[in-house]
């Protein structure tokens, strides 16, 4: 049985051990095993800031941007050997899709954010400011490479999204990554990578991946190295106390699941298009990934009077659901990543239930097409209710990683909003309504305990990308429960992997240091007539003083008639007494 391997410090390897053994999900067959024993992880980290750093820091915004969609093009002309291993991990084609052109989509995404950055390996942040009367000192904000490497810590549900979201944004600014994907999907990671990695498109250094758990990662990173870790609460709260991240200051971004709530608005009752359009929403988070998505809905929040109609008709679009092998065309939800995980949620579900009662599902029986329940990682959507939701506890704080969701009742939409709050932080939350005073209501007084907010309604669903699609130009993270961290967001994005460093001086020489020309600084008298020149040798500065042209009355008279800008103060010299104007004016942009 061969090993997942490693690609670091310019080649591929495997781990002395024997390595623990992987399983297909769907089968329980054992086809490959990873190890991680023998790694030299400071040296591995030491590479990425030197062989892969140097390079990619003195590339520009605009040479990096290109190479990402070089990169993305490349990989989606291979993507169908992508799907045939995805299937291993339990998922059927429409979380493959997710998983693997939605990383891809990353790829392109953040190419196109080059337009929006200098063609210059630095970025020039905000408006410049002056610090004088006079006009000759002056400051401006610029934003350079960290010089370290980005560890992305990762889970197992999204192999390739969850590898090339982080990737394509560090990679634009200019960092390398050295990536750890979760050991039971790492498969496909390591497919991902050995194929970017021999398309000798990234320059070499850019991408290590270790595909298993290193428990010294953290020990020797280093200040300019940032960290980012996607996975459970309780995981990523030991990762941020490690002391060398204390120690170094080291940047670390969490992004941890939690207990994101879906609220159904009053207005929305049986027969209008948002109720249909939240079973549908709902059933949809419980079923893509079979609820491995840490922007799962598992609060199900509905006004008291609706109750019933939420469980019977949520129970109905579940029927509907069939589960089984994921290569299946008729088969709607997969597996699970593994046994084990089958386990937790099942014990997670246990806890639940001391809370909530069990509506739809069952634990300990399952009925699945082309593949055997009891081999596979297969677990049943489970529905849970609680009435009393203020009184209960655990199911604002258990959260059970798969096909699992509670129903709860509110008798306001203030209660809602408390509800929804109750669960400490999360990533997303979503509201069906039609009615846009209820929209805002919940999203303002619901914001601060959010990530993202989705309003769903039936002027919006036809394009919606729904309440579980994080997206590359949008925010993902959120406060509390959540982890408190960013990832992706467009440019924002971007600038966790710069500093930003603010400069002083003349205007003359910010001008230099920025290759942008600021007010007041020194002209440079160009050598030739500018029609000379080619565009790369044109320098901020650089100028050329004109013959002198004298603007006649009919030169005035004659703009007017061309903009029908008859302002008194440019056609009218008679009406100038008592005005700012001794004489007739000139407009401003025709001089």
């Amino acid at each position: 049985m061969e090993k997942i391997k490693h690609y670091v410090q310019g080649h591929w390897t495997s781990g002395t051990e024997q390595g623990i053994p992987v399983l297909d999900a769907v089968t329980g067959e054992a086809f490959t095993s990873v190890a991680v024993e023998g790694l030299n992880i400071p040296e591995i980290l030491n590479y990425g800031r030197t062989k892969g750093g140097e390079v990619l820091r003195k590339m520009t915004f605009q040479e990096r941007g290109n190479m990402l969609k070089k990169l993305a093009l490349y990989l989606t002309k291979r993507k169908d050997a992508f799907y045939a291993l995805s299937y291993r991990t339990g998922a059927t084609k429409v979380d493959s899709w997710i998983d693997i052109e939605g990383g891809f989509g990353n790829l392109f995404a953040n190419a196109s954010l080059r337009k929006l950055f200098p063609n210059q390996p630095f970025h020039v942040e905000g408006d410049p400011i002056d610090l004088s009367r006079g006009g000759r000192f002056m400051a401006h904000h610029i934003m350079v490479p960290k010089k370290g490497v980005a560890v992305h810590i990762n889970a197992f549900n999204f192999p390739v999204w969850g590898m090339l979201e982080k990737c394509a944004v560090n990679w634009m600014a200019g960092m390398p990554a050295v990536v750890l994907p979760a050991p039971s999907s790492s498969y496909l990671a390591e497919a991902v990578a050995r194929t970017i990695i021999d398309s000798g498109i990234l320059p070499e250094g850019a991408l290590q991946i270790i595909n298993g758990t290193v428990k010294t990662i953290l020990d020797t990173v280093e200040s300019q190295d940032v960290v980012t870790f996607t996975g459970s609460a309780s995981t990523g709260r030991l990762l941020k106390a490690h002391p060398r991240l204390i120690e170094e200051s080291v940047p670390f971004t969490m992004e941890a699941d939690s207990l994101n709530a879906s609220i159904l608005g009053e207005d929305a009752v049986p027969g209008t298009p948002e109720f249909d359009l939240f079973i549908k929403e709902v059933r949809k988070e419980m079923t893509v990934k079979a609820g491995q998505k840490c922007t799962a809905i598992r609060r199900i929040i509905v006004p008291e009077n609706l109750v019933e109609d939420v469980q019977i008709a949520l129970g109905k679009a579940l029927d509907k659901v069939t589960i089984g092998d994921p290569r299946l065309k008729e088969v709607r939800m997969g597996s699970l990543v593994s046994r084990q995980q089958v386990q937790a949620v099942k014990d997670s579900v246990t806890d639940l239930s001391k809370e909530a009662e069990i509506v739809y599902g069952n634990l300990d029986k399952i009925e699945t097409i082309g593949a055997d329940a009891k081999k596979g990682a297969f677990i049943s959507p489970i529905v849970l209710r609680a009435d009393h939701p203020f009184k209960s506890t655990i199911i604002h704080e258990r959260e059970a990683f798969g096909p699992v969701s509670t129903i709860m009742p509110y008798k306001s939409l203030d209660e809602a909003v408390t509800l929804a709050q109750m669960g400490k932080g999360s990533l997303v939350s979503s509201i069906a309504t039609n009615d846009d005073k209820i929209a805002k209501d919940y999203v303002i007084n619901a914001a601060s305990h959010h990530g993202r907010i989705l309003v769903l309604n039936r002027e919006s669903a036809k394009e919606s990308t729904g309440h579980g699609s994080p997206l590359p130009y949008l925010v993902h993270g959120g406060p509390g429960r959540a982890g408190g961290g960013e990832e992706m967001g467009g440019m924002r994005g971007i600038k966790h992997y710069l500093q930003r460093t603010a400069i002083q001086g003349s205007p003359t020489t910010i001008t230099e240091i920025t290759g942008i020309y600021q007010q007041n600084a020194k002209y440079k008298e160009a050598e030739q007539h500018p029609f000379q020149y080619h565009w790369e040798d044109i320098q901020p500065g650089m100028s050329m003083k004109t013959h002198k042209r004298t603007i006649t009355d009919s030169d005035i008279i004659n703009f007017s008639n061309l903009t029908w800008d008859h302002f008194y103060a440019h056609t009218d010299i008679t009406s100038l007494d008592g005005s700012i104007f001794e004489k007739r004016t000139a407009h401003g942009y025709f001089i």
